[in-house]
């Protein structure tokens, strides 16, 4: 199995498993940022509008919401029956971001809402975003800002690195490495767009203590579930006290107030 193919495998049957908890759970986290992602892009009404990784159709739905006629594409077959089930009158397509099933300058916003940097290639997609776009026509996508600056992140990694084995988790090496606006101009330039701009969009995530977002991570991702999942059972109650502890900060009268970043990325396909 190439890293590609081991990269896809392990993705497609992480998502698979969150598909049923994501909403309550990670998507708290993610919906944030669908505002200044369709922003980014230009979203408005009339358009033809691609979501790349939709899963349960958030963006795919608030991009409809906003009159552009929206389709949403995903790997994951059991993402896309939630999508289905929440916007029976939006359209989902499975199919692959890095081989896009459809024909060239077809839509004139792509957007990918925390999508990109899971494909085993991530600039190879955009490459494909490209290709469907119409000439001028605009890409937005989000990433993670760096762990130091998403809390979250930060309070997980330095618990497990304390009590547990953050080496432990079987999932192969991302296909990209974004860890911030540099690297999400570089591919977006790679690609051949141009007019590429980024800004960090910041945003609260609440739960209610350690345990709770211990569980939103567990339960709605593929890449941090793996790796809480392949903690020993007897370091968890470690890890989830370290979590409570660091976390005593952000700390407010009903419950943890965590903050996050995000990098929101774009640029247009050359044309008119």
């Amino acid at each position: 199995m190439t890293d590609a193919e081991a990269i896809r495998a392990f993705e497609h049957a992480g998502w698979e498993k969150a598909a049923d908890t994501y909403e309550a759970s990670f998507a708290t986290a993610t919906r944030q940022f669908i505002p200044a992602l369709l922003d980014a892009a230009s979203v408005a009404a009339g358009q033809a509008v691609l979501d790349i990784a939709c899963g349960p159709g958030f963006v795919t739905a608030a991009a409809a919401a906003l009159g552009a006629t929206a389709r949403g594409l995903d790997f994951s077959p059991a993402m896309l029956a939630v999508a289905r089930r929440l916007h029976a009158s939006t359209g989902f397509d499975e199919g692959d971001a890095e081989a896009l099933p459809y024909p060239d300058d077809r839509f004139d916003a792509v957007v990918s809402n925390f999508g990109v940097h899971h494909v085993p290639r991530p600039v190879l997609a955009l490459q494909q975003a490209k290709r469907v776009l119409r000439p001028g026509g605009s890409l937005a996508f989000t990433v993670w800002g760096p762990p130091a600056e998403n809390i979250a992140w930060k309070l997980v990694f330095d618990a497990i690195r304390r009590w547990g084995n953050p080496s432990a988790s079987p999932a192969p090496a991302p296909g990209g490495g974004f860890t911030g606006p540099a690297e999400c101009s570089a591919a977006l330039a790679q690609a051949g767009f141009h007019a590429i701009r980024t800004h960090t969009v910041s945003a609260v995530w609440s739960q209610s203590n350690g345990r709770m977002l211990l569980q939103a991570l567990r339960s709605g991702t593929a890449r941090m579930a793996a790796l809480i999942d392949s903690q020993p059972a007897d370091a968890i109650p470690a890890i989830i006290a370290d979590i409570d502890h660091k976390a005593a900060v952000y700390a407010g009268e009903e419950g943890l107030r965590i903050p996050l970043v995000a990098v929101v990325a774009s640029g247009r396909k050359p044309g008119r």
